[in-house]
């Protein structure tokens, strides 16, 4: 579930601080590859949001477009 603190409290947090807080998060049995995974999963999300902000995102009906031509191929 989308909470609007737990957003704004990740922003301004540091790099170390959201990878040592998302590891607390995973349980005490996870692997190194559980880890990893997580990481580079939260990782993805942050320099996904950063291109939106910087305007670099694609609009909901250009992937309406792409995705028509994709199924009509």
């Amino acid at each position: 579930m989308w909470e609007p603190a737990r957003v704004w409290y990740t922003m301004v947090m540091t790099t170390k601080e959201i990878a040592l807080r998302t590891i607390r998060q995973l349980p005490e049995d996870a692997s190194w590859e559980d880890i990893q995974e997580r990481i580079n999963f939260v990782a993805g999300v942050r320099k996904g949001l950063c291109e939106l902000d910087e305007g670099k995102g694609i609009s909901h009906d250009k992937v309406k477009e792409e995705f028509a031509a994709w199924l009509t191929e």
